[in-house]
């Protein structure tokens, strides 16, 4: 039987660089993708996989990672969707366009080009796609309006797209860490611990990580959350329509 093959984008550090040792570990062969090539290829050495340059903000470079799999490779068996950045801008004298942008761009944009440029190689062998969304994809979170919104646009996505791409027999899932050890935390960490909140450890996410790239599941949310073991989140349904009164309308 073949390895498997995995592309995993934001894999030069953190989450990204912990799923692509987890997947290793099962045997997988790993392609690091991320705009830090340099990193990218420290990770691909370790794991004894490729590494590709990739910024996720262009679709064509996505579909040149994805090409890159394929040549070296041969085929596509997951993508774990995980470039991502903090904010770092918000309303008022703030706000930043340029700032704004970016983020939006590499926390959505990267999920759905990523996602688009894989998909011809996925349906080929019935694989699998992991998005990294947030906790901030599934609550308010005031102080970070703009991450909040580019996670929860991940949540939906993912929540939406599942049930369809599955007709193509491709799988798409979530992945919804709390405070976890990575860059997008550097600014708040001592905040936190201070605060007596826990940091997530990258090696509990990836491991969340891959169970979900090896599930059956579609359109599910895992959180990872401390003390906690993973679970899809448990949305609560839209009210549904009533019956319309004809004489409260007459």
């Amino acid at each position: 039987m073949e390895r498997p093959v995995a592309l995993i984008t934001g894999a030069a550090s953190g989450i990204g660089r912990a799923v692509c040792r987890a997947l290793a570990a099962r045997d997988h062969l790993v392609i690091a993708a991320d705009i830090d090539l340099p990193g990218a290829e420290l990770v691909a050495a370790e794991v004894e996989g490729r590494a590709v340059e990739l910024d996720v903000r262009e679709l064509a470079a996505n579909e040149a990672a994805v090409a890159f799999t394929l040549e070296q490779a041969g085929r596509l068996d997951h993508i774990f969707l995980n470039a991502g950045i903090s904010t770092g801008t918000g309303f008022g004298d703030e706000f930043d366009l340029e700032t704004y942008r970016r983020a939006m761009s590499i926390n959505l944009d990267g999920v759905v080009f990523g996602l688009q440029a894989a998909l011809p190689a996925l349906k080929a062998t019935e694989g699998s796609a992991v998005a990294t969304a947030s906790l901030a994809g599934l609550t308010p979170v005031p102080m970070d309006p703009f991450y909040a919104a580019n996670k929860h646009a991940v949540v939906g996505l993912v929540r939406s797209a599942g049930p369809a791409l599955q007709v193509d027999g491709v799988r798409l899932n979530a992945i919804c860490p709390g405070f976890t050890e990575s860059a997008i935390i550097a600014p708040i960490r001592d905040g936190l611990l201070e605060g007596g909140v826990p940091i997530i450890e990258t090696a509990v996410v990836a491991d969340a990580v891959v169970s979900l790239l090896e599930a059956q599941t579609v359109g599910d949310c895992v959180f990872v959350q401390s003390g906690r073991p993973p679970a899809p989140f448990a949305f609560r349904n839209i009210p549904g329509p009533r019956p319309i009164d004809p004489e409260a309308v007459s």
